[in-house]
């Protein structure tokens, strides 16, 4: 029978600040500057992380300066980036490295919609023009690049960081987070079908790269959240002064959650993908039951 400090001790593991804690962890996140990608920002760097966030735009210096005060244990630190540049990713990891040694958590949340086919017509002929007329290979081309490849070369770059952070840290795996979405999975195109293979293509990255990892003897897990409707640039169109964005819930009524998602839905499910070592090579859908009516 264990004694009362061992059931202390056994209890304490399930405080919510042990379960959720960031605290001393290092991360780095792509397109850290609105939307997605800031919510899991705070998220980290309210729970004790140092958060670098970086993308092509100053947007990132604003969060830094808005978001580093009030309630926050850890740190947001804003670099300059392009994922869709090799040399830029090289310079990124030049620049982070001469302020860190080691990499905790990888965030690749960059992304973009690309541009909308209209499929609604009872003419194939009509359809057929639609398709091929109103959307472009350098579309695709641009899309995927942003989206799906972008991915893949920071996580190749950050490599060597990431398995340092494994290797320093006992009972702790380096963990690579790639933002998806349900677009990558639901069959319906949503008159975007550049954006939404680059979302499916993302998911199997997420799948193949934990594999290859694991395959070569590397502790570092690869895991995707794949959102539905959230306030972001790309949903709502912009964002305000502070890098919000809002939608209004009415035209979301009908989801199961009768409401868009919010900061605290990703945070949750961020966290829990990005700290429990127990979970490898998923992709998690958040999506307020959207894919209840318009799953596969």
């Amino acid at each position: 029978m264990a004694s009362n400090d061992q059931a202390s001790n056994n209890n304490s593991e399930f405080r919510l600040d042990n379960l959720f804690s960031t605290k001393g962890k290092l991360a780095l996140v792509s397109g850290g500057g609105s939307g997605i990608g800031l919510m899991i920002s705070q998220a980290l760097a309210v729970n004790g992380a140092h958060v670098y966030i970086f993308s092509r735009s100053e947007k990132v210096r604003l969060v830094a300066e808005t978001y580093n005060k009030g309630d926050i244990s850890g740190k947001i630190t804003a670099l300059q980036g392009d994922v869709t540049s090799k040399e830029s990713i090289k310079s990124l990891v030049e620049e982070y490295s001469k302020h860190e040694d080691r990499l905790d958590i990888l965030v690749n949340n960059s992304g973009i919609a690309g541009s909308k086919v209209n499929f609604s017509t009872n003419s194939v002929e009509e359809l057929s023009n639609n398709l091929f007329n109103s959307d472009t290979f350098e579309n695709w081309e641009e899309v995927m690049r942003t989206n799906v490849s972008s991915a893949y070369f920071v996580s190749a770059a950050f490599l060597p960081l990431l398995n340092k952070s494994s290797e320093t840290q006992k009972g702790w795996s380096a963990t690579i987070l790639n933002v998806t979405s349900i677009s990558g999975s639901v069959k319906i195109t949503q008159h975007h079908p550049a954006y939404n293979c680059s979302k499916a293509a993302a998911n199997y990255l997420t799948k193949s790269l934990a594999n290859e990892l694991n395959l070569n003897g590397f502790k570092i897990r690869v895991n995707a959240v794949a959102p539905g409707v959230f306030g972001s640039e790309m949903t709502a169109g912009g964002s305000s002064a502070n890098q919000k964005s809002k939608i209004e819930n009415d035209k979301y009524k009908s989801l199961p959650s009768g409401r868009v998602g919010d900061d605290k839905d990703m945070a949750q499910a961020a966290l829990f993908l990005i700290l429990d070592q127990y979970v490898n090579a998923q992709s998690i859908i958040v999506d307020g039951g959207y894919q209840v009516n318009h799953g596969q």
